[in-house]
């Protein structure tokens, strides 16, 4: 049993916010069904790379998932949204503004036949304000947020995220928090409520650091001379001899000093926290040292000790290192169409109720006979569904 066992979610969601919310969600044990256009689905279902006609991230984000296909554009699939969501516990969409109002299925619509229901709507910049019809994908959320504009080097351009900043961390991840926030609200009063989740404003909350620095002294922080960005040579990345990357972050006084005592620099101590030509100068002379032995070979001097230096992993790297080895952070799971796949393991660790896979990423309408079976309806009704396409032509899996 899960930690979230027994809660069901409708999940209108595509790509990756709103899935990764409810990856999550399904992981921890809820019943997560995925409600998608007939014959086509969710949009990442077919991305590249692929598995047997089937988008790799899907196979790994959509996992423990059911998949219903329903025209919403109709009135019997909304009338069949509805009766879903009388006994659901979460709507997840992430549609722009206005269109589950057009539909017929706002929160306003849903809560009037489920008082308990937590509907969450993840945008781009929300629902309100003159952003909110806009159209956006992660890097222009965290360009208008700040957060793009501290990334990358003095002097140069902001550099593009290697990950989904905001996607994830300003809103699948809020999303989260805010539906777990909302359900222990509900259990202790029956009621349900609207959770509005910008992107955007996820993205802005990351900006703690810096926004309180600007706060006190209305100084804008710029690119690579904030503590945290750059200014310190005791911050950073450094080339090795064969052209692999070491990160220092010996910020405080005890791990700096230790790294300093290792590779033979006492004379580095007092320059820490020194001015801008200290740390000029100071960074230079880091750079000429590390590049004069391999990554492996500063490792074993100094990860041992308390420095805090670590290594730049290439993802192979960072899928047979032991410490993710032994969190088990690294998993498979078994399709019936595409195989055995290897996928990310469980970030959160219960002592009780771990997250595990019970179920493959579920193929296109998979589950919409059983759906609609627990909504009483009869094989002949199901039929008839089909032939007007208010649910998908290929609703189970095929051997």
């Amino acid at each position: 049993m899960g930690a979230l066992s027994g809660i069901t979610v409708l999940d209108l969601s595509r790509l990756l916010p709103g899935p990764y919310c409810s990856l999550m969600l399904a992981d921890y044990g809820a019943e997560v069904i995925k409600i998608e256009e007939p014959g086509f689905g969710d949009y990442i279902r077919w991305g590249k790379p692929d598995i047997e006609g089937i988008g790799a991230r899907h196979l790994t984000i959509n996992r423990n998932k059911k998949s219903v296909e329903l025209n919403l554009k109709s009135e019997e699939g909304r009338e069949i949204f509805k009766k879903m969501a009388e006994k659901a516990d979460v709507v997840l969409e992430s549609f722009r503004p206005g269109v589950m109002e057009r539909l017929g299925i706002s929160y306003d619509d849903i809560s009037s036949i489920n008082e308990g229901i937590v509907y969450c709507s993840l945008t781009g910049y929300g629902q309100t304000g003159p952003y909110r019809h806009l159209p956006g994908h992660d890097m222009n959320y965290i360009g208008y947020s700040g957060v793009l504009g501290l990334i990358g080097q003095r002097e140069g351009k902001p550099v593009v995220p290697g990950v989904q900043i905001a996607d994830i961390g300003g809103g699948a991840l809020m999303a989260l928090s805010g539906i777990c926030m909302a359900l222990f609200h509900k259990e202790r009063t029956g009621k349900g409520q609207y959770i509005d989740v910008s992107m955007m404003d996820g993205a802005v909350s990351w900006l703690y650091a810096s926004a309180s620095e600007y706060f006190a002294s209305g100084d804008v922080p710029e690119r690579a001379k904030t503590r945290l960005s750059g200014k310190f040579a005791c911050y950073g990345v450094y080339e090795t001899k064969d052209n692999k990357y070491l990160s220092v972050g010996a910020l405080e006084e005890k791990f700096w000093k230790r790294l300093c005592e290792l590779v033979g620099k006492p004379e580095w101590i007092p320059l820490k926290d020194g001015l801008e030509d200290v740390q000029f100068q100071l960074k230079a002379e880091m750079t000429e040292l590390f590049k004069r032995k391999n990554q492996k070979e500063w490792l074993v001097l100094l990860q041992k000790e308390d420095t805090c230096v670590g290594p730049v992993y290439d993802l192979d790297e960072v899928f047979s290192d032991p410490q993710l080895l032994e969190r088990e952070m690294i998993t498979e799971m078994n399709h019936p169409l595409a195989g055995v796949i290897k996928q990310l393991g469980f970030p959160i660790k219960f002592s009780q109720t771990p997250g595990k896979i019970h179920s493959h990423s579920p193929i296109l309408g998979e589950h919409t006979e059983e759906i609609l079976s627990k909504l009483n309806y009869s094989h002949e009704a199901i039929d008839k569904l089909r032939e007007t396409g208010v649910i998908g032509k290929m609703s189970e899996v095929k051997g």
